[in-house]
Protein backbone atom coordinates (compact mmCIF):
# COMPACT_ATOMS: atom_id res chain seq x y z
CA UNK A 1 0.00 0.00 0.00
CA UNK A 2 0.99 3.59 -0.66
CA UNK A 3 2.15 4.01 3.14
CA UNK A 4 3.31 7.60 3.12
CA UNK A 5 0.18 9.07 1.18
CA UNK A 6 -1.50 7.14 3.15
CA UNK A 7 0.21 8.86 6.13
CA UNK A 8 -1.02 12.47 4.46
CA UNK A 9 -4.84 11.18 4.36
CA UNK A 10 -4.45 9.94 8.05
CA UNK A 11 -4.21 13.38 8.51
CA UNK A 12 -6.39 15.07 6.74
CA UNK A 13 -9.48 12.84 8.75
CA UNK A 14 -7.53 12.38 12.14
CA UNK A 15 -9.10 15.72 13.27
CA UNK A 16 -13.24 16.72 13.02
CA UNK A 17 -12.80 20.02 11.53
CA UNK A 18 -15.66 21.80 12.74
CA UNK A 19 -14.47 25.39 13.55
CA UNK A 20 -12.86 25.44 10.17
CA UNK A 21 -15.90 24.25 8.38
CA UNK A 22 -17.83 26.67 9.88
CA UNK A 23 -16.00 29.51 9.07
CA UNK A 24 -15.34 28.57 5.14
CA UNK A 25 -18.97 27.40 4.65
CA UNK A 26 -20.03 30.90 4.96
CA UNK A 27 -18.38 31.52 1.79
CA UNK A 28 -21.60 31.46 -0.90
CA UNK A 29 -24.18 30.24 0.83
CA UNK A 30 -25.94 31.59 4.20
CA UNK A 31 -25.24 29.81 6.99
CA UNK A 32 -26.72 32.49 10.16
CA UNK A 33 -28.24 29.45 11.83
CA UNK A 34 -24.42 27.28 11.63
CA UNK A 35 -23.16 30.63 13.00
CA UNK A 36 -25.44 30.95 16.26
CA UNK A 37 -24.74 27.26 17.29
CA UNK A 38 -20.82 28.12 17.41
CA UNK A 39 -19.38 31.98 18.30
CA UNK A 40 -16.28 32.32 15.20
CA UNK A 41 -14.05 33.56 17.87
CA UNK A 42 -13.83 30.37 19.68
CA UNK A 43 -12.33 28.88 15.83
CA UNK A 44 -10.04 31.94 15.46
CA UNK A 45 -8.77 32.16 19.01
CA UNK A 46 -8.33 28.60 20.08
CA UNK A 47 -7.70 26.43 17.13
CA UNK A 48 -4.55 27.84 15.51
CA UNK A 49 -2.15 27.92 18.86
CA UNK A 50 0.09 24.43 18.17
CA UNK A 51 1.59 23.04 14.96
CA UNK A 52 -0.80 20.18 15.40
CA UNK A 53 -3.78 22.41 15.08
CA UNK A 54 -2.33 24.71 12.08
CA UNK A 55 -1.13 21.00 10.30
CA UNK A 56 -4.85 20.22 10.49
CA UNK A 57 -6.32 23.65 9.12
CA UNK A 58 -3.50 23.76 6.00
CA UNK A 59 -5.36 19.86 5.24
CA UNK A 60 -8.72 22.02 5.27
CA UNK A 61 -6.77 23.64 1.62
CA UNK A 62 -6.92 20.69 -0.07
CA UNK A 63 -10.02 18.82 0.75
CA UNK A 64 -12.45 20.62 -1.22
CA UNK A 65 -10.23 20.17 -3.75
CA UNK A 66 -9.04 16.57 -3.48
CA UNK A 67 -12.65 15.02 -3.26
CA UNK A 68 -14.21 14.86 -7.12
CA UNK A 69 -14.11 18.74 -7.63
CA UNK A 70 -11.02 18.26 -9.41
CA UNK A 71 -10.83 15.42 -11.31
CA UNK A 72 -14.88 17.11 -12.21
CA UNK A 73 -12.51 20.26 -13.32
CA UNK A 74 -9.74 18.68 -15.36
CA UNK A 75 -12.86 17.05 -17.29
CA UNK A 76 -14.70 20.12 -18.01
CA UNK A 77 -11.50 21.63 -19.26
CA UNK A 78 -10.69 18.08 -21.32
CA UNK A 79 -14.41 18.42 -22.68
CA UNK A 80 -13.92 21.98 -24.30
CA UNK A 81 -10.30 20.99 -25.87
CA UNK A 82 -10.14 20.41 -29.70
CA UNK A 83 -9.80 16.95 -30.03
CA UNK A 84 -11.66 15.07 -26.77
CA UNK A 85 -15.32 14.71 -27.02
CA UNK A 86 -17.78 14.66 -24.07
CA UNK A 87 -20.53 12.27 -23.64
CA UNK A 88 -23.68 12.94 -22.33
CA UNK A 89 -24.36 16.34 -20.21
CA UNK A 90 -20.88 16.84 -20.88
CA UNK A 91 -21.34 16.71 -24.75
CA UNK A 92 -22.13 20.52 -25.38
CA UNK A 93 -18.86 21.70 -24.13
CA UNK A 94 -17.38 20.01 -27.01
CA UNK A 95 -19.41 22.51 -28.97
CA UNK A 96 -17.94 25.75 -28.19
CA UNK A 97 -21.45 28.03 -27.86
CA UNK A 98 -20.75 28.48 -24.26
CA UNK A 99 -22.07 26.18 -21.22
CA UNK A 100 -25.51 25.19 -20.83
CA UNK A 101 -27.70 24.66 -17.24
CA UNK A 102 -26.30 21.21 -16.53
CA UNK A 103 -22.56 22.74 -17.07
CA UNK A 104 -23.18 26.29 -15.82
CA UNK A 105 -24.07 24.30 -12.24
CA UNK A 106 -21.58 22.04 -12.63
CA UNK A 107 -18.78 24.88 -12.95
CA UNK A 108 -20.57 26.43 -10.10
CA UNK A 109 -19.45 23.84 -7.59
CA UNK A 110 -16.07 24.55 -8.62
CA UNK A 111 -16.05 28.00 -8.04
CA UNK A 112 -17.34 27.02 -4.47
CA UNK A 113 -14.79 24.39 -4.21
CA UNK A 114 -12.00 26.70 -5.19
CA UNK A 115 -13.34 29.83 -3.07
CA UNK A 116 -14.09 27.45 -0.03
CA UNK A 117 -10.16 25.87 -0.49
CA UNK A 118 -8.75 30.09 -0.88
CA UNK A 119 -10.47 30.93 2.65
CA UNK A 120 -9.02 27.74 4.21
CA UNK A 121 -6.02 29.20 3.20
CA UNK A 122 -6.49 32.82 4.82
CA UNK A 123 -7.45 31.19 7.74
CA UNK A 124 -4.08 30.36 8.11
CA UNK A 125 -1.94 32.56 6.53
CA UNK A 126 -3.99 34.87 9.12
CA UNK A 127 -4.13 32.97 11.85
CA UNK A 128 -0.87 30.99 12.08
CA UNK A 129 1.37 33.89 13.50
CA UNK A 130 -0.83 34.65 16.09
CA UNK A 131 -0.38 31.52 18.00
CA UNK A 132 1.15 31.26 21.08
CA UNK A 133 2.64 27.23 21.13
CA UNK A 134 4.23 27.25 18.00
CA UNK A 135 7.56 27.68 16.64
CA UNK A 136 8.73 30.65 13.77
CA UNK A 137 9.63 28.03 11.87
CA UNK A 138 6.52 25.95 11.66
CA UNK A 139 4.67 29.02 11.02
CA UNK A 140 6.74 30.13 8.36
CA UNK A 141 6.74 26.80 6.57
CA UNK A 142 2.74 26.59 7.38
CA UNK A 143 1.93 29.86 5.99
CA UNK A 144 3.94 29.44 2.85
CA UNK A 145 2.00 26.25 2.13
CA UNK A 146 -0.92 28.37 2.46
CA UNK A 147 0.63 30.65 0.23
CA UNK A 148 1.29 28.14 -2.39
CA UNK A 149 -2.13 26.69 -1.96
CA UNK A 150 -3.96 30.51 -2.31
CA UNK A 151 -2.25 31.10 -5.56
CA UNK A 152 -2.86 27.43 -7.14
CA UNK A 153 -6.62 28.27 -6.93
CA UNK A 154 -6.82 31.94 -8.01
CA UNK A 155 -4.51 30.74 -10.95
CA UNK A 156 -7.77 28.48 -12.10
CA UNK A 157 -10.07 31.15 -10.97
CA UNK A 158 -8.46 33.86 -12.96
CA UNK A 159 -7.63 31.10 -16.03
CA UNK A 160 -11.33 30.27 -16.82
CA UNK A 161 -13.27 33.20 -15.22
CA UNK A 162 -11.03 36.29 -15.43
CA UNK A 163 -11.59 39.20 -13.03
CA UNK A 164 -13.19 37.41 -9.80
CA UNK A 165 -13.73 39.02 -5.96
CA UNK A 166 -9.89 38.83 -4.65
CA UNK A 167 -10.58 37.61 -1.36
CA UNK A 168 -7.75 37.49 1.38
CA UNK A 169 -6.70 37.37 4.98
CA UNK A 170 -7.09 41.29 5.46
CA UNK A 171 -10.42 41.29 3.64
CA UNK A 172 -12.12 37.98 5.33
CA UNK A 173 -15.00 39.58 7.47
CA UNK A 174 -16.09 41.40 4.08
CA UNK A 175 -18.74 39.81 2.21
CA UNK A 176 -19.62 42.32 -0.30
CA UNK A 177 -16.66 42.47 -2.81
CA UNK A 178 -16.35 44.16 -5.90
CA UNK A 179 -14.60 42.27 -9.06
CA UNK A 180 -10.74 42.61 -9.14
CA UNK A 181 -9.14 42.60 -12.53
CA UNK A 182 -7.15 39.70 -13.67
CA UNK A 183 -4.26 41.86 -13.41
CA UNK A 184 -4.69 42.61 -9.75
CA UNK A 185 -5.79 38.63 -9.13
CA UNK A 186 -2.25 37.67 -11.18
CA UNK A 187 -0.28 40.07 -9.10
CA UNK A 188 -1.61 38.55 -5.68
CA UNK A 189 -0.47 34.61 -7.26
CA UNK A 190 3.06 35.94 -8.16
CA UNK A 191 3.49 37.16 -4.90
CA UNK A 192 2.49 34.34 -3.19
CA UNK A 193 4.15 32.21 -5.26
CA UNK A 194 7.18 34.25 -4.81
CA UNK A 195 6.65 34.44 -0.60
CA UNK A 196 6.37 30.81 -0.95
CA UNK A 197 9.05 30.03 -2.65
CA UNK A 198 11.32 31.37 -0.19
CA UNK A 199 9.58 29.42 2.51
CA UNK A 200 9.21 25.86 1.48
CA UNK A 201 10.93 23.12 2.22
CA UNK A 202 13.30 21.78 -0.47
CA UNK A 203 11.39 18.02 -0.05
CA UNK A 204 7.81 17.87 1.38
CA UNK A 205 7.34 17.45 5.51
CA UNK A 206 4.43 14.90 4.24
CA UNK A 207 3.91 13.32 0.39
CA UNK A 208 1.62 15.63 -1.38
CA UNK A 209 2.59 19.02 0.23
CA UNK A 210 4.07 21.09 -1.97
CA UNK A 211 7.81 22.59 -2.18
CA UNK A 212 10.27 25.59 -3.11
CA UNK A 213 9.99 23.11 -6.31
CA UNK A 214 6.68 22.69 -6.76
CA UNK A 215 6.43 27.22 -6.15
CA UNK A 216 9.09 27.50 -9.48
CA UNK A 217 7.22 25.02 -11.77
CA UNK A 218 4.16 27.09 -10.83
CA UNK A 219 5.38 30.12 -11.16
CA UNK A 220 7.17 28.94 -14.45
CA UNK A 221 3.80 28.16 -15.80
CA UNK A 222 1.89 31.49 -14.29
CA UNK A 223 4.98 33.72 -15.99
CA UNK A 224 4.78 31.89 -19.59
CA UNK A 225 0.45 32.27 -19.11
CA UNK A 226 1.49 36.12 -18.70
CA UNK A 227 3.69 36.21 -21.49
CA UNK A 228 6.85 37.20 -18.86
CA UNK A 229 9.30 34.32 -21.27
CA UNK A 230 12.54 35.18 -20.00
CA UNK A 231 11.24 34.58 -16.35
CA UNK A 232 9.34 31.70 -17.05
CA UNK A 233 12.44 29.94 -18.39
CA UNK A 234 14.58 30.71 -15.80
CA UNK A 235 12.18 29.88 -12.81
CA UNK A 236 11.83 25.96 -15.15
CA UNK A 237 15.51 26.34 -15.77
CA UNK A 238 16.41 26.54 -11.85
CA UNK A 239 14.35 23.57 -11.64
CA UNK A 240 16.22 21.45 -14.30
CA UNK A 241 19.48 22.54 -12.62
CA UNK A 242 18.39 21.23 -9.39
CA UNK A 243 19.10 17.68 -10.81
CA UNK A 244 16.36 16.62 -8.00
CA UNK A 245 13.92 15.12 -10.67
CA UNK A 246 13.88 12.99 -13.71
CA UNK A 247 11.51 11.13 -15.95
CA UNK A 248 10.65 7.78 -15.12
CA UNK A 249 11.92 5.31 -17.84
CA UNK A 250 9.01 3.01 -19.86
CA UNK A 251 9.26 0.45 -22.27
CA UNK A 252 5.95 -0.98 -22.78
CA UNK A 253 2.61 0.57 -21.82
CA UNK A 254 2.34 -1.36 -18.89
CA UNK A 255 5.08 0.73 -17.25
CA UNK A 256 3.16 3.51 -17.47
CA UNK A 257 0.87 1.66 -14.60
CA UNK A 258 3.67 0.07 -13.02
CA UNK A 259 6.04 3.30 -12.85
CA UNK A 260 4.51 6.47 -13.69
CA UNK A 261 0.84 6.91 -12.73
CA UNK A 262 0.07 3.39 -11.06
CA UNK A 263 -2.38 3.19 -7.77
CA UNK A 264 0.57 1.55 -5.89
CA UNK A 265 3.32 4.14 -6.50
CA UNK A 266 3.58 6.67 -3.31
CA UNK A 267 6.20 8.83 -5.19
CA UNK A 268 8.58 8.67 -8.51
CA UNK A 269 11.64 11.17 -9.34
CA UNK A 270 9.19 12.79 -11.73
CA UNK A 271 6.62 13.79 -8.79
CA UNK A 272 6.50 17.91 -7.95
CA UNK A 273 3.24 18.17 -6.93
CA UNK A 274 0.95 15.71 -7.05
CA UNK A 275 -2.77 15.27 -5.28
CA UNK A 276 -2.43 12.26 -3.58
CA UNK A 277 -5.12 9.31 -3.54
CA UNK A 278 -5.33 6.41 -1.76
CA UNK A 279 -7.82 3.19 -1.40
CA UNK A 280 -9.91 4.53 0.96
CA UNK A 281 -13.42 5.78 1.09
CA UNK A 282 -14.08 9.39 0.19
CA UNK A 283 -10.12 9.07 -0.40
CA UNK A 284 -9.42 8.17 -4.05
CA UNK A 285 -8.90 9.57 -7.47
CA UNK A 286 -12.52 10.33 -8.95
CA UNK A 287 -10.89 10.77 -12.89
CA UNK A 288 -11.13 6.76 -12.87
CA UNK A 289 -14.57 6.51 -12.75
CA UNK A 290 -14.93 9.50 -14.90
CA UNK A 291 -12.84 8.48 -17.74
CA UNK A 292 -13.01 4.48 -17.22
CA UNK A 293 -15.46 2.31 -19.82
CA UNK A 294 -16.94 -0.91 -18.18
CA UNK A 295 -15.67 -3.27 -21.07
CA UNK A 296 -12.19 -2.40 -20.38
CA UNK A 297 -12.21 -4.07 -16.90
CA UNK A 298 -9.39 -2.00 -15.96
CA UNK A 299 -11.35 -0.60 -12.80
CA UNK A 300 -13.70 -2.47 -11.27
CA UNK A 301 -16.98 0.00 -10.65
CA UNK A 302 -17.03 0.28 -14.06
CA UNK A 303 -16.62 3.53 -15.66
CA UNK A 304 -19.00 6.61 -16.63
CA UNK A 305 -16.80 7.20 -19.69
CA UNK A 306 -17.08 11.13 -20.37
CA UNK A 307 -14.49 11.74 -22.16
CA UNK A 308 -13.66 10.12 -25.54
CA UNK A 309 -11.73 10.68 -28.75
CA UNK A 310 -12.11 9.25 -32.63
CA UNK A 311 -9.69 7.31 -33.84
CA UNK A 312 -10.47 8.49 -37.39
CA UNK A 313 -9.57 11.80 -36.36
CA UNK A 314 -6.84 13.75 -37.85
CA UNK A 315 -5.67 14.11 -34.71
CA UNK A 316 -5.31 10.58 -33.97
CA UNK A 317 -4.29 9.37 -37.04
CA UNK A 318 -1.31 11.87 -37.29
CA UNK A 319 -0.09 10.44 -33.79
CA UNK A 320 3.00 7.93 -34.72
CA UNK A 321 2.47 4.72 -33.63
CA UNK A 322 5.66 4.57 -32.04
CA UNK A 323 4.99 6.87 -29.24
CA UNK A 324 3.64 4.93 -26.35
CA UNK A 325 1.64 7.25 -24.95
CA UNK A 326 -0.60 6.97 -28.25
CA UNK A 327 -1.33 3.27 -27.06
CA UNK A 328 -3.41 4.19 -23.64
CA UNK A 329 -6.53 5.24 -25.89
CA UNK A 330 -8.38 1.85 -26.24
CA UNK A 331 -11.05 1.17 -28.80
CA UNK A 332 -14.73 0.84 -27.50
CA UNK A 333 -18.05 0.94 -28.93
CA UNK A 334 -20.65 2.21 -26.37
CA UNK A 335 -23.07 3.45 -28.64
CA UNK A 336 -21.03 6.44 -30.41
CA UNK A 337 -19.62 4.41 -33.08
CA UNK A 338 -17.26 1.47 -33.40
CA UNK A 339 -14.04 4.36 -33.61
CA UNK A 340 -14.61 5.81 -30.38
CA UNK A 341 -11.37 5.47 -27.89
CA UNK A 342 -11.62 5.68 -24.02
CA UNK A 343 -8.39 6.60 -22.12
CA UNK A 344 -6.81 3.75 -20.14
CA UNK A 345 -4.17 6.13 -18.56
CA UNK A 346 -5.82 5.96 -14.92
CA UNK A 347 -6.65 1.98 -14.11
CA UNK A 348 -7.06 0.51 -10.46
CA UNK A 349 -8.69 -3.08 -10.43
CA UNK A 350 -8.58 -2.72 -6.31
CA UNK A 351 -10.18 0.43 -5.83
CA UNK A 352 -12.80 0.57 -3.18
CA UNK A 353 -15.35 3.03 -4.72
CA UNK A 354 -15.85 4.99 -7.38
CA UNK A 355 -14.17 7.79 -5.47
CA UNK A 356 -11.61 5.36 -3.80
CA UNK A 357 -8.89 4.48 -6.32
CA UNK A 358 -5.84 5.05 -5.23
CA UNK A 359 -3.73 6.70 -8.47
CA UNK A 360 -2.48 10.30 -8.20
CA UNK A 361 -3.04 12.78 -9.75
CA UNK A 362 -0.40 14.65 -11.41
CA UNK A 363 -1.05 18.15 -11.27
CA UNK A 364 2.66 19.07 -11.88
CA UNK A 365 5.40 16.92 -12.97
CA UNK A 366 8.71 16.77 -14.57
CA UNK A 367 7.45 16.78 -18.15
CA UNK A 368 5.73 19.83 -17.56
CA UNK A 369 9.02 21.33 -16.34
CA UNK A 370 10.38 20.09 -19.38
CA UNK A 371 7.73 21.37 -21.74
CA UNK A 372 7.70 24.95 -20.01
CA UNK A 373 11.31 25.56 -20.67
CA UNK A 374 10.98 24.36 -24.48
CA UNK A 375 8.15 26.75 -25.39
CA UNK A 376 9.72 29.65 -22.67
CA UNK A 377 12.71 29.57 -23.97
CA UNK A 378 12.06 30.07 -27.77
CA UNK A 379 9.35 32.34 -27.35
CA UNK A 380 12.29 34.91 -24.91
CA UNK A 381 14.73 34.26 -27.59
CA UNK A 382 12.36 34.21 -30.99
CA UNK A 383 13.15 30.80 -32.03
CA UNK A 384 13.93 27.28 -30.56
CA UNK A 385 17.28 27.09 -28.80
CA UNK A 386 19.36 23.49 -28.99
CA UNK A 387 18.70 23.42 -24.66
CA UNK A 388 14.44 23.94 -25.34
CA UNK A 389 14.93 21.35 -28.52
CA UNK A 390 16.53 19.15 -26.29
CA UNK A 391 13.92 19.30 -23.35
CA UNK A 392 11.12 18.87 -25.63
CA UNK A 393 13.35 15.85 -27.40
CA UNK A 394 13.64 14.55 -23.64
CA UNK A 395 10.07 14.09 -23.20
CA UNK A 396 9.61 12.91 -26.52
CA UNK A 397 12.35 9.84 -25.88
CA UNK A 398 10.64 9.12 -22.90
CA UNK A 399 7.57 8.22 -24.66
CA UNK A 400 9.11 5.56 -26.91
CA UNK A 401 10.43 3.86 -24.96
CA UNK A 402 14.24 5.55 -24.61
CA UNK A 403 16.72 7.18 -22.44
CA UNK A 404 15.75 10.29 -21.59
CA UNK A 405 19.45 11.85 -21.68
CA UNK A 406 20.53 9.86 -24.53
CA UNK A 407 20.36 11.03 -27.89
CA UNK A 408 17.87 9.30 -30.25
CA UNK A 409 16.78 8.44 -33.63
CA UNK A 410 13.40 9.73 -32.92
CA UNK A 411 14.67 13.30 -31.85
CA UNK A 412 13.38 16.28 -33.54
CA UNK A 413 16.30 19.06 -35.51
CA UNK A 414 16.69 22.14 -34.59
CA UNK A 415 17.05 23.33 -37.96
CA UNK A 416 13.60 21.81 -38.78
CA UNK A 417 11.57 24.66 -36.78
CA UNK A 418 11.28 28.17 -36.61
CA UNK A 419 9.61 30.43 -33.71
CA UNK A 420 5.94 29.22 -35.06
CA UNK A 421 6.27 25.83 -35.92
CA UNK A 422 8.36 25.21 -32.83
CA UNK A 423 5.27 26.17 -30.65
CA UNK A 424 2.79 24.14 -32.09
CA UNK A 425 5.15 21.21 -31.75
CA UNK A 426 5.69 22.14 -28.08
CA UNK A 427 1.49 22.23 -28.19
CA UNK A 428 1.21 19.45 -29.80
CA UNK A 429 3.42 17.48 -27.61
CA UNK A 430 1.43 18.81 -24.54
CA UNK A 431 -1.51 17.25 -25.71
CA UNK A 432 0.09 14.11 -25.94
CA UNK A 433 2.23 13.93 -22.22
CA UNK A 434 -1.04 15.45 -20.04
CA UNK A 435 -3.97 13.52 -21.75
CA UNK A 436 -6.56 13.98 -18.86
CA UNK A 437 -5.04 16.79 -17.59
CA UNK A 438 -7.14 19.74 -18.34
CA UNK A 439 -4.47 21.64 -20.17
CA UNK A 440 -5.14 21.29 -23.24
CA UNK A 441 -8.16 24.04 -23.59
CA UNK A 442 -5.59 26.41 -21.33
CA UNK A 443 -2.48 25.88 -23.54
CA UNK A 444 -4.67 27.06 -26.72
CA UNK A 445 -6.68 30.23 -24.92
CA UNK A 446 -3.11 31.66 -24.16
CA UNK A 447 -1.54 31.26 -27.10
CA UNK A 448 -3.87 32.67 -29.08
CA UNK A 449 -5.01 29.59 -30.84
CA UNK A 450 -8.33 27.88 -29.61
CA UNK A 451 -10.42 29.47 -33.01
CA UNK A 452 -8.15 27.95 -35.26
CA UNK A 453 -7.70 25.06 -33.93
CA UNK A 454 -11.07 24.26 -32.90
CA UNK A 455 -12.00 24.66 -36.33
CA UNK A 456 -9.57 22.94 -38.31
CA UNK A 457 -10.45 20.30 -35.70
CA UNK A 458 -13.88 20.06 -35.31
CA UNK A 459 -15.20 22.97 -38.35
CA UNK A 460 -16.79 24.83 -35.31
CA UNK A 461 -16.44 28.25 -34.58
CA UNK A 462 -16.22 29.45 -31.08
CA UNK A 463 -18.69 31.19 -29.58
CA UNK A 464 -16.43 34.38 -27.48
CA UNK A 465 -19.30 33.63 -24.45
CA UNK A 466 -17.51 30.17 -24.71
CA UNK A 467 -14.03 31.91 -23.40
CA UNK A 468 -14.91 32.27 -19.83
CA UNK A 469 -17.44 30.28 -17.38
CA UNK A 470 -19.92 32.28 -15.92
CA UNK A 471 -19.91 33.75 -12.43
CA UNK A 472 -22.61 31.89 -10.12
CA UNK A 473 -26.09 33.18 -9.43
CA UNK A 474 -25.39 31.99 -6.48
CA UNK A 475 -22.56 34.39 -5.87
CA UNK A 476 -24.26 37.13 -7.41
CA UNK A 477 -26.58 36.66 -5.00
CA UNK A 478 -24.72 36.25 -2.07
CA UNK A 479 -21.71 39.25 -2.77
CA UNK A 480 -24.02 42.78 -3.28
CA UNK A 481 -20.47 44.09 -4.72
CA UNK A 482 -21.10 42.69 -7.55
CA UNK A 483 -23.91 44.13 -10.16
CA UNK A 484 -25.69 41.17 -12.15
CA UNK A 485 -25.61 43.74 -15.04
CA UNK A 486 -22.02 44.89 -15.62
CA UNK A 487 -20.10 42.24 -13.58
CA UNK A 488 -21.64 38.60 -14.76
CA UNK A 489 -19.09 37.69 -17.90
CA UNK A 490 -20.51 38.14 -21.20
CA UNK A 491 -22.80 36.29 -22.58
CA UNK A 492 -24.74 34.64 -19.78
Amino acid sequence: MKSLAKTYHNLLARTSFCALAILSGCLLVSCEDVLKEEPRSVAVETFFNTAAEVETAVNGIFSPLRNSNYAVYETTLECQSDFTNGRGSWAPLHGFQGLDDANITRVGGLWTAFYLSIRNANLVIGNAPLGKSISAADVSRYVAEARFMRAFNYFQLVRNWSGVPLRTEANMSETDLKKSTAEEIYSLIVADLLAAEADLPDNPAVAGRPTRWAAKTMLADVYLTLGKFAEARDKAGEVMQSGKFSLVPIATKADFQLKVWGPELVSTSEEIFYLKYTRQLGQGNYMLWVSNHPDTKLFNFGGAYVLYLDNASSYYTTWDAGDLRKTLWDKINFGLGANTLVSSKFTDQQAVSQSGAGNDDPVYGYPDVLLLYAEASSRADKGPTAAGMEALNAVRRRAYGKPAAEASSIDLKLADFNADTFLDRVLTERSYEFQLGGKRWLDLKRTGKAAEAVLAATGKTIAQKHYLWPIPVSEMNYNKGLDPTKDQNPGY
